[in-house]
Order: C-alpha cells, then sequence, then structure tokens
C-alpha cells in the first residue's frame, strides 16, 4: 500500500469516526428532545416528521463546519441539505465510509425515521394538504384581498386568473358581511375559472395600535369630497344633534358625518329649509342647510363649501321668510368631533402613551428648547401600560419610530424618541406598537378571535393564528376548533416575535402529532422585534426548521410591494422575491397595482424553480 493509500485510509477512519460519535449523538440527544417537547411515553406511535426534527436540532448542537470540509474533501455529502430526512443522510455517509474501510454497520432499533428523500415527499403532501396543490409551479401565491374585493368581483376573479392560489382575508379589518362578499366572489370565480383557490383567514389577535390623534382638538378642517349624498353630490353632511348631547350615538347611518351641535332650545325648533350661517376660522362665509329626515328622526346639515371650524366660532340660526333668510338665534359653535389628524415626531420628542382614549394631541412647547414637541395618545390594549417598564423599547409604523420608556405613571408612560428620521415621522392613529424587549403574556385568542372563529370555521379553508409564541397558544385553537367541529381546518402559525421564534421548536412538536399546520414568516413585525441583521440570519434558519419537521412555509410581508402599491419595483425586491422560491408560498399585500405585481411574482417564480428547491441549486444547463 503507497503512502497516498495509507493517508486516505488514516483520513476515512477518522471521519467514519466522527460521523458514528455524530450519529449516536443524533440518536440519543433527538429522543431526548422528542421526550422534552412531547412527553416521556416512549410506547406511542411517533410520525417520522417528529423524529426528524428531533434529529435535526440534535445535529444543529454541534458547530459541524470543520466535519463538513473534511467530508467534501472526501467527496462525500458535507451535510448541507440535510434537513428533510436527517438520520438517512448520516447513514448514508457512514455506509459509504464503512465500504471503504471494509467495516460492518449495524442499525438502530427504535423509532422509524424519513429514508433519503422520503422527507420531500411528506413535505410535498403536507404542502398540498394544507396549502393545496398547484399546477406548473412548486410555489404558491397568495393575495391579501383589500375591502373593495367584497364588491368588486372583477378584481377578484382577474386575481384568481393570473394565478393566485390563495386569498387571505385579514379579520383585523372590515366585518363579517364584507367578508362574506368576498368569499362568495372567491368561490365563484374559482368555480367559473376552474381554477382551486384557497382561503385564509387571519385571527386579528394582539396586534396593539395608537389610537385616534388630532393636532388640534378644538379645531375641525373639512374638505368638500367629490361624492357624497343622492341630493347634495357635494355636500359635507353633519349631524345636528343638541348640545346637551355631549356624545351622540354614532349609528349606520351617520358614520359619514360630522356632528354639529346647537343649542336646545334652537334643536327643538329646526325646521326644513332653515339654515346655520357663520363665517369659518379662515374668514369664508358658510352656510349649512337644514333637512329633518323623519323616517330616522334625524336633523341633517349639508354644507357645499370647504369649511374650517373651531370651537368658539359664531353661528347664527336662520329662517327662510319669502325670498330672504332672517336671523333666530346666535351661539358658538363647540367641537364635539373625533376626527382623526397626524402629527410629526422628531428624534428627542416626548410621546405620552395613555391607558384610557381621550383624544390625542400633540403641544408644542417652546419654552424649554430641548424638548421640541409633547404628544398624547392612547393605546389599543391599556393594559400594555402596566408592563412596561422604564428602559423597554417600543417601536412605532413598522420601526418607522423608535423610542423607549423614559418615565411612568400609573395611566400613562412617557416614551422619548430615539429615532423618527431627518424629517421627523408621522405620528397617526392605527399605528402598530411593538416591544421586542417585553414579555406581555397576553392571551392568545382575544374575545373577537373567538368570535371570528364561528365564521372561520364554517367558511375558510384555512385559518391563521396572528402573535402566536407558545405552545399553549396552538393548542388553544386546536381545542377551539375542536369544539366548533372544525379539526381538519389547517392552522398557519404566524411567526411575528422574537418569543415565537425562541419556542417555534415547541410549536412545531406541540402540533405535528395532532393538527395540519404551516408556518408564516412575518418578516415585518419579525425584523422590528430582532433587527434587520438578525432577521436575515433568522428567516433561513425558520425555513431550515420547517424543512426538518415537513411543514409548509409562506413567505410574507413586502413582497415586490413597490409595485404593489406604486406600480414601479426596485431591483432589491425582485432578489428577494426570487430568494421566495425556497418556501411553498409567497404572500403579496393589497395595493392598487396587486395585479402586476401578481404577474412580475408568478414570472420570478417560474424561472427560479428551475435553479432553485429549498437549499439546493438545481443544474439546469446554462444558455448564454
Amino acid at each position: 500500500m503507497n503512502s497516498n493509500c495509507h493517508d486516505t485510509e488514516s483520513r476515512f477512519e477518522l471521519l467514519y469516526d466522527e460521523i458514528n460519535d455524530l450519529i449516536e449523538h443524533v440518536w440519543i440527544r433527538g429522543l431526548a428532545r422528542v421526550d422534552q417537547y412531547g412527553g416521556p411515553d416512549k410506547s406511542r406511535t411517533l410520525s417520522k416528521s417528529i423524529v426528524n426534527l428531533g434529529h435535526y436540532l440534535a445535529m444543529r448542537e454541534i458547530d459541524l463546519r470543520p466535519l463538513q470540509e473534511k467530508l467534501a474533501q472526501a467527496g462525500l455529502s458535507s451535510l448541507g441539505r440535510a434537513e428533510p430526512h436527517v438520520y438517512a443522510n448520516l447513514r448514508n455517509v457512514r455506509d459509504m465510509l464503512s465500504r471503504s474501510l471494509g467495516k460492518s454497520t449495524h442499525e438502530k432499533a427504535g423509532f422509524s425515521y424519513p429514508e433519503f428523500g422520503e422527507g420531500d415527499k411528506i413535505l410535498a403532501k403536507n404542502a398540498a394538504t394544507i396549502l393545496g396543490n398547484v399546477r406548473r409551479k412548486m410555489t404558491r401565491t397568495m393575495v391579501t384581498l383589500p375591502t373593495e374585493a367584497a364588491a368588486n368581483e372583477k378584481l377578484v376573479r382577474d386575481l384568481v386568473n393570473e394565478g393566485m392560489n390563495i386569498a387571505r382575508i385579514n379579520c383585523a379589518h372590515d366585518d363579517i358581511s364584507t367578508w362574506h362578499r368576498m368569499v362568495d366572489n372567491i368561490r365563484r370565480a374559482s368555480a367559473e375559472l376552474n381554477a382551486p383557490c384557497r382561503i385564509l383567514m387571519d385571527l386579528a389577535g394582539h396586534k396593539i395600535r395608537t389610537g385616534s390623534i388630532m393636532s388640534d382638538p378644538q379645531s375641525l378642517f373639512i374638505k368638500i369630497k367629490k361624492k357624497g349624498g343622492d341630493h347634495y353630490p357635494n355636500a359635507i353632511r353633519f349631524d345636528i344633534v343638541s348640545d346637551e348631547q355631549n356624545q351622540p350615538e354614532i349609528t349606520d347611518s351617520s358614520k359619514n358625518a360630522f356632528i354639529f351641535p346647537v343649542p336646545r332650545a334652537v334643536y327643538s325648533n329646526l325646521e326644513s329649509g332653515d339654515r346655520l350661517s357663520l363665517v369659518d376660522a379662515q374668514g369664508k362665509s358658510c352656510f349649512i342647510n337644514i333637512l329633518l329626515a323623519p323616517e330616522n328622526n334625524r336633523v341633517i346639515g349639508l354644507c357645499d363649501k370647504t369649511i374650517h371650524l373651531i370651537t368658539g366660532l359664531l353661528v347664527t340660526w336662520q329662517r327662510r321668510i319669502d325670498t330672504s333668510y332672517a336671523d333666530q338665534h346666535t351661539f358658538r359653535f363647540v367641537n364635539l368631533n373625533t376626527v382623526a389628524k397626524k402629527a410629526r415626531l422628531f428624534t428627542g420628542d416626548l410621546l405620552f402613551l395613555h391607558k384610557q382614549p381621550p383624544h390625542g394631541f400633540v403641544l408644542n412647547d417652546r419654552s424649554d428648547e430641548a424638548l421640541k414637541a409633547a404628544a398624547h395618545i392612547s393605546c389599543s390594549s391599556p393594559d400594555i401600560i402596566d408592563i412596561l417598564q422604564q428602559g423597554d423599547r417600543v417601536w412605532i409604523d413598522d420601526g418607522k419610530i423608535s423610542a423607549y420608556v423614559s418615565e411612568k405613571d400609573a395611566d400613562y408612560v412617557v416614551l422619548r424618541v430615539t429615532r423618527a428620521g431627518i424629517k421627523g415621522a408621522k405620528l397617526k392613529s392605527d399605528m402598530g406598537l411593538n416591544f421586542p424587549e417585553t414579555v406581555l403574556n397576553l392571551p392568545t385568542l382575544t374575545s373577537k378571535d373567538l368570535s371570528d372563529l364561528d365564521f372561520i370555521c364554517a367558511h375558510a379553508d384555512i385559518i391563521g393564528l396572528s402573535f402566536i409564541e407558545t405552545a399553549d397558544g396552538i393548542s388553544e385553537l386546536i381545542a377551539e376548533l375542536q369544539r366548533r367541529n372544525a379539526t381538519q381546518l389547517p392552522i398557519i402559525a404566524k411567526i411575528e416575535t422574537a418569543r415565537a421564534v425562541k419556542n417555534l421548536p415547541e410549536i412545531l412538536f406541540a402540533s405535528l402529532s395532532r393538527h395540519p399546520v404551516g408556518v408564516m414568516i412575518a418578516r415585518g413585525d419579525l425584523a422590528i422585534e430582532l433587527g434587520h441583521v438578525r432577521m436575515a440570519e433568522i428567516q433561513e434558519e425558520i425555513l431550515w426548521l420547517c424543512e426538518a419537521a415537513h411543514v409548509p412555509v409562506i413567505w410574507a410581508t413586502q413582497v415586490l410591494e413597490s409595485i404593489a402599491k406604486h406600480g414601479i419595483g426596485s431591483r432589491p425586491e425582485f432578489t428577494d422575491a426570487a430568494m421566495s422560491v425556497r418556501a411553498e408560498c409567497v404572500m403579496l399585500n393589497k395595493g392598487p397595482y396587486i395585479l402586476d405585481a401578481l404577474r412580475s411574482l408568478n414570472a420570478v417564480l417560474k424561472c427560479m424553480q428551475a435553479h432553485q428547491r429549498k437549499k439546493i441549486s438545481r443544474l439546469r444547463a446554462l444558455h448564454w
């Protein structure tokens, strides 16, 4: 035997020992992982997916990079694509080495595991069960439907025709009647075009948002709109109310009207044809014409000009007599409206986050040069105020505003803005709030979620679980589905927080043997929680972990967003879309150019699936 052969045999002996040790570690620690999350009863039948996930987690406890280099040099599998069949991959490498060395190997007895290639088939089957079968492509496309999809059948039909495989309805928006019309339009389009399209409905969950804000609570500036009522197509509508009614009830018929309070004596004597005359805050003469609606006992005021009202303006009630108007009574206007405005925050500003929902406002304070402004706003989840501690970080509007808790009171916290951009950042109502360093411990399902579940179980094909963070959370939803006889309704666990990432193995173990489950990488909220640098790494790790569990993945948030919103895409967005081919489904958010975005995404996926499958680069012949 020459020296080269001897050196090769020595290297193979060392590799064989390393692989053997790794197999032993994966087997022992893998079963320990299964027992840790799935319970110690080893007599139960475990799915191959559970066993493979345990093996994968055990294998990834070790830094395998030195071993990978040695295996590659020896012309063997470097284990870089072992996710769907961990033990079989390790066994195959060991078998190659043992045959080269003339050794015999013994198979371990115990739980069955997926053979090489079997894991890919299990994943494909799970993807078809949960996300539906697809034609001509491996990666499905999901589109978040806008409200107009309830009334615009053509939009839904065009989306289905352009290859939308799953329609997403976000239960954080709209209502049951709107969802019902959306569902009807999707089902009709799918049947007419013979193009299967599943419906995913997202539970709203605890999406914590800012309350309403007004830049000046005394001011009401209303611009004339192009469309309005039937008889007054260019009129601003007011609900005329008695000033004794401080918080008038808003009915469905008055949601689009503004409140105009008048003295009780005036309100009791108003007639159709009367008008309210005033000079607004910009010095313009304006008239509000009175119309009585006896069918619903409303008094309506109609104004055909843009109007700027502020508390304290003089208003004169006038009655038409022949061809002119006679003054009846003069009073002062008091603004009771809660029209949302927006303010701008800069680095160094203070934001008071209140428990109770008094309408937000911004006070400019020039007495202290260090304090540019103090904004006041409420929070949609008041309990958060009790949980927050001094120093906790807070992100607003997908990270556009960064702040930390500088002071705390029983009814509010004071946030100091640390980043808002050179030109500042807009603060508006209904903006998302994220607390990356705070354990909120909120219940998984809200009362709204529980109410919406009845509709979802009756009409949806898939249910999205927002802000899942623990295995107990997914168990809670599974129990609710069982109560509604919806045990086969697949769940998509939306991974949106750092805590959810940490607990993802536990979440997967808790659901794999009990319920069909998929995972959504909700990259918007997740990037805020983790930071963009960490996010780039974590989205890869989630893909690998889910592949090991044979769980389909949805790649979500800001995919080709510039096209969807503005009709023009950017090079980085197309690169991001190309990367998404490794997931089983890609989600697009709504926008006025959503059809263009869907066409572009399908074109990218069609090209990339010839080159990429999961982590594997597919070596199609190059044509230069």
